[in-house]
Parts: C-alpha cells; structure tokens; sequence
C-alpha cells in the first residue's frame, strides 16, 4: 500500500490495547502501533512521535481520555481521535463534538476500528 501510518493506542486494560494493536497490524501491516495505558502516558508518547490515528478509552486512571484528548490535538491538530466507551452520555457527547472527536462503541470489534481509521477508503484507493 506505500501509506505507513502512526496509530496510538490508549487504554487502561492491557486486553484492550492487544485486541487494538492485532486488528490495525492485521490489516495495516506497515503500520507503526504505540501503546499507552493512561493518558499522560499517551501524550508523552504523542510528544516523541509523529501519530496519525488516536484508539483512547475514556475512563482510565491519571488521565482520562476526555482529558488528554485537548492535548493531544494542541500537540498535533491534524490527529484523529476516537473516545471508545459502552457507557455515552450525553456531557461526553457533547464534549466529542466540540473536541471534533469519534466515538467508537465498546465492546471493541475489527469493524469498528478498521471503519475508524477509513480502510474502505484506503482499500478502494489501490
């Protein structure tokens, strides 16, 4: 495909972030995937590197997802985030739309985040 891109991955549970990182190397080889367990740590990360594509749960210990979704689009304002959650309520959703944030539902699933990160898009375009 040539397009190598960055995506962050960002939960709390360890399960999650696996589950994340073996569906965008399953379709995204190329791709380069980090890991952060909270959201501090994924805006150190994001300070270090060049990401692409943000996968940030919102409740997490240190830094919620809400919270570090500000920083992260102040470190790089061409960055895609999406806030995945089972439980939306309508303040988040509200803080979402504000932020120019996806949302992608819990539990997890290969469509969801392949749709998040425009693999049609990217497959119709080879």
């Amino acid at each position: 495909m040539g397009i190598n891109k960055s995506v962050l991955v960002v939960d709390d549970s360890r399960l999650s972030r696996i589950m994340i990182t073996s569906i965008v190397q399953g379709s995204f080889p190329e791709w380069t995937v980090h890991e952060a367990a909270n959201g501090q740590e994924a805006i150190d990360v994001a300070k270090t590197n060049q990401i692409d594509f943000v996968t940030l749960d919102l409740n997490m210990p240190v830094m919620s997802g809400l919270e570090a979704a500000p920083e992260l689009l102040d470190l790089n304002p061409d960055i895609k985030i999406a806030l995945l959650t089972a439980n939306i309520q309508s303040s988040t959703q509200e803080q979402m739309k504000i932020l120019g944030i996806d949302f992608i539902p819990k539990p997890i699933s290969g469509d969801k985040v392949l749709a998040f990160l425009g693999w049609e898009k990217i497959r119709s375009a080879i």
